[in-house]
């Protein structure tokens, strides 16, 4: 069964959906059988920060509203990353344009290394305050996540896995994703956010029940059979 998630490195959500929805896998009895692919998102292909940048500032103006209240809503949304095994820290957040972050994975996902890719770039921008954008950190973490160097080089002076990157949104854009994180799973049910563990799991399990191959029994007279209460065998 096939789990399909738009997502943003930039996005704290996206981080947190992605713990809440291991640990509801790690319940899931069938969770060998589920392939997890990582769809690109951006939620500002525009973005183009200075170095400096205040991210509480930027918050602030993007939602018309003051500094104090952007930096409780980080605070909050730290809480809540903290109550998964996550350490945010926004005060070291480097702004970032994250095209290049997605190209990254992109070219992971050939070597096999898509979730490792995802979940390295996410701690790199999220808790480490590292410049997802800068071509020396990708290079690094490129090289960490064992992708041939020449391969992370050959990416990072070109375009390529842009257009792959422009699929998944146009993808996202067919099928009404307004923000992220956004889960599809087995092509039949979406979920909208960093749910509960506990929901995720129910759809795990409605989902896994409804795609799978069931037998059904053909009405007729029992035929010649052994049996745990069989005499006879």
């Amino acid at each position: 069964m096939k789990i399909e998630i738009w997502s943003d490195i930039l996005c704290p959500f996206c981080y947190i959906g992605k713990r809440r929805l291991e640990k509801a896998l790690a319940g899931f009895a069938h969770a060998a059988d589920v392939q997890v692919e990582w769809r690109s998102f951006e939620l500002d292909p525009n973005a183009a920060p200075t170095p400096g940048d205040n991210q509480y500032a930027r918050l602030a103006q993007k939602y018309g509203n003051t500094e104090e209240w952007a930096r409780q809503m980080s605070a909050n949304m730290t809480q809540m990353a903290a109550e998964e095994g996550l350490a945010f820290d926004f005060d070291s957040l480097v702004p970032a344009n994250s095209l290049n972050a997605h190209r990254l994975i992109h070219l992971a996902t050939r070597h096999g290394r898509q979730d490792a890719a995802k979940e390295r770039l996410f701690k790199a921008y999220l808790e480490e305050g590292l410049d997802i954008n800068d071509n020396a950190v990708l290079s690094r973490l490129g090289a960490e996540l064992a992708l041939p160097e020449p391969e992370v080089a050959a990416l990072l002076a070109s375009r390529e896995f842009e257009q792959q990157v422009r699929h998944d949104e146009y993808e996202a854009s067919q099928i009404g994703v307004r923000g992220v994180p956004y889960f599809v799973f087995a092509d039949k049910y979406a979920v909208s956010g960093a749910q509960p563990a506990e929901l995720f799991a129910e759809v795990l399990e409605k989902a896994w029940g409804e795609t799978q191959p069931r037998h059904k029994a053909i009405v007729g007279a029992d035929g010649a059979a052994c049996g745990l209460d069989s005499s006879n065998c």
